[in-house]
């Protein structure tokens, strides 16, 4: 469609269009005229029924009411309940954005509130929730894409004409390639490279934290990837494993679109951000610095849940609930004319968990599904989560019984907000006896970030939140620790519970609990997140005794627990039920995202059952999907 714009224009009125340009894959159209903008008599409903683009109709810039005025009458026209924080424009775009801490009542009755707004002040209203819990790192986004509007305008437009702008490669044959970059037969550093004759599509890049340095990052020096090519990322969940090396990309150069929910966005952010200090900490160079974070921030296309948007001229995107972490996302891609439709997991959980429903299953179309197979062997069949979390709850209650602490090495994310989940819920029912829950590294601040997007949350959080305005993340139990004196005085202090990154116990907060915990009997550790192979957390899992940790033995005779059924991952079980359930049937399973061992035995058991080709690539093949 190289002249959509002037297609679009044909449906319209002469002259009532001032400005058109693209927005990504919306096109967006703007007009001087007052009265067509607030009734076009449905003239842009014809045109999305057309040709099935998202379209929408602004004011243009030189007929918006002025900023203070505009202002005036917003603060008067939003209820005084829905306690409005901030009002922040783009005069370039007509967009005014309204930071609330209720969403529902600034929005009003079917959106009556919205409507006088765009009606009174020919601004377009936008509205986001202002975090209950306070968040740096979501306030710096916004003022980086506020900083950065005019640039953003001009790349949104440029991503438009390259989607619309027709082929510009030679196109003989139809084909499909993927390359495996990372994650063949291993769990991490994922990075899938999807080539077809028009199109370079990066998905995930991420960094495997636990392996040595020459098997940390995906093979980006291989032959057929070129960053100069590259037409874009699409990142399934923030995990440093699958985002870790996205900002890296952009300092060498990609000014390309990431695309990806609001939530990943923004936790990927702050755990790049994490990532670079960890890396000073370790004495190490960083790969990235923070400017490389604000590009990636600048160029990503935040997309919703089943939002359908073309990201090249021959490939597709719809992202599907994987549920995993909050807004993590399963990857369907429509490739070509019809030609071929894949799905590609990331991480999922095929369970509904007391934060996230279960991942989607139904599809349009599907002939190729790329699963994942972190617990993918015949031992990886989880024990049912009532029991785990039955489990959970005996050995804190048999640790505060003994006077002792209860450390919770967790994953900032999904992981440690579920851990919360259950322990908020147990302490507020009576199943645990009451005691601080300290939380401490990114979890704090990645649990700001769960509280600015309720809606990706399951539906019972949803209606609690929305319905009944009870938050559990909100609970008084749990307590921020915020500096050393605070995490000396939990330390030295009586019986408590502390949750904190990482899972691995590869630095961070719960390291340091880990060297003051370790040597006491009546103290308990509990890892509820996967161990990766070498990883500190993998040794003292094992059974390991005696840890040498900066040039000192710490000796382990703490209590020293796992409970792999709370996992974010899907066990084996739910692996093959997806594979049941899922509509429509593939054709194909590729299967990554695991150790070989486990990748193999998973993929001969889904060719079995199901009579599918499958296969399980090592890193650096290439798979002829089509």
């Amino acid at each position: 469609m190289p002249d959509i714009l002037e297609e679009v224009l044909k449906f319209l009125p002469e002259k009532k269009i001032s400005i058109s340009c693209f927005e990504g894959a919306n096109i967006v159209l703007y007009t001087k005229d007052k009265e067509f903008f607030l009734d076009n008599k449905g003239a842009i409903k014809e045109i999305v029924d057309s040709i099935k683009k998202r379209v929408e109709l602004r004011a243009d810039p030189s007929i918006i009411t002025d900023v203070e005025k505009a202002e005036a009458k917003i603060k008067e026209l939003v209820d005084k309940e829905a306690g409005l924080s901030k009002v922040t424009f783009d005069p370039q775009r007509a967009i005014v954005i309204l930071e609330v801490e209720k969403p529902g009542l600034a929005i009003g009755r079917e959106g009556e509130i919205l409507k006088e707004i765009k009606k009174e002040t020919l601004w377009v209203p936008v509205v986001r929730r202002t975090p209950p819990i306070r968040s740096t790192v979501i306030e710096s986004i916004r003022h980086v894409l506020y900083e950065n509007n005019d640039y953003r305008r001009k790349f949104l437009n440029k991503v438009g004409q390259r989607i619309y702008g027709g082929w510009i490669r030679e196109k003989k044959h139809e084909w499909i390639r993927l390359t495996f970059l990372g994650a063949g037969r291993q769990v991490g550093r994922s990075c899938l490279f999807l080539q077809t004759p028009e199109s370079r599509v990066l998905l995930d890049c991420g960094v495997d934290v636990a392996a040595d340095e020459d098997e940390r990052y995906p093979f980006l020096d291989a032959p057929e990837f070129d960053i100069k090519e590259l037409d874009a990322v699409i990142l399934t969940h923030p995990h440093i494993d699958h985002s870790g090396l996205i900002p890296f990309l952009y300092r060498m150069g990609y000014k390309g679109p990431l695309y990806c929910t609001a939530p990943t966005r923004d936790i990927a952010a702050l755990l790049a951000l994490d990532f670079i200090g960890v890396t000073f900490k370790q004495a190490r160079k960083a790969l990235f610095s923070s400017s490389d974070i604000k590009e990636m921030v600048k160029h990503t296309i935040c997309l919703d849940y089943e939002e359908v948007t073309d990201v090249t001229p021959d490939v597709r995107v719809t992202l599907y609930p994987a549920g995993h972490t909050i807004g993590s996302s399963l990857v369907h891609l429509h490739i070509g004319n019809g030609l071929h439709n894949l799905v590609y997991s990331g991480d999922f959980k095929f369970l509904r968990s007391r934060l996230l429903e279960k991942a989607s299953a139904m599809f349009p179309r599907l002939e190729t599904l790329i699963i994942e197979s972190t617990y993918g062997a015949k031992e990886d069949t989880l024990p049912p989560r009532e029991e785990c979390e039955k489990e959970m709850i005996a050995i804190i209650n048999e640790t505060i019984e003994r006077n002792g602490k209860v450390l919770l090495p967790t994953l900032g994310v999904g992981r440690a907000q579920e851990n919360m989940l259950i322990i908020e819920r147990c302490m507020r029912e009576g199943l645990i006896k009451q005691v601080p829950v300290y939380v401490q590294g990114l979890v704090w601040d990645i649990t700001a970030i769960h509280t600015a997007y309720p809606d990706f949350l399951n539906l019972f959080i949803r209606k609690n939140i929305f319905h009944r305005d009870e938050n559990p993340f909100l609970s008084p139990i749990f307590k921020r620790v915020g500096s050393q004196t605070e995490q000396q005085e939990v330390i030295n202090g009586g019986p408590c519970i502390v949750i904190a990154t990482s899972g691995m116990l590869q630095g961070g907060a719960s390291l340091e609990y880990f060297k003051h915990f370790a040597d006491n009997p009546k103290n308990s550790m509990i890892f509820t997140s996967y161990q990766g192979k070498g990883s500190l957390g993998q040794r003292v899992k094992g059974g390991e005794k005696e840890i040498l940790m900066d040039s000192e033995v710490v000796k382990v005779a703490m209590e020293v627990h796992a409970i792999d059924g709370l996992s974010a991952h899907a066990g084996r079980g739910e692996l093959l039920r997806y594979l049941y359930e899922v509509e429509p049937k593939p054709k194909k399973v590729i299967i990554n995202h695991g150790e070989s061992t486990k990748c193999l035995e998973l993929a001969s058991t889904i060719h079995k059952l199901n009579g599918v080709e499958t296969v399980a690539p090592r890193n650096l093949e290439a798979v002829r999907i089509k």
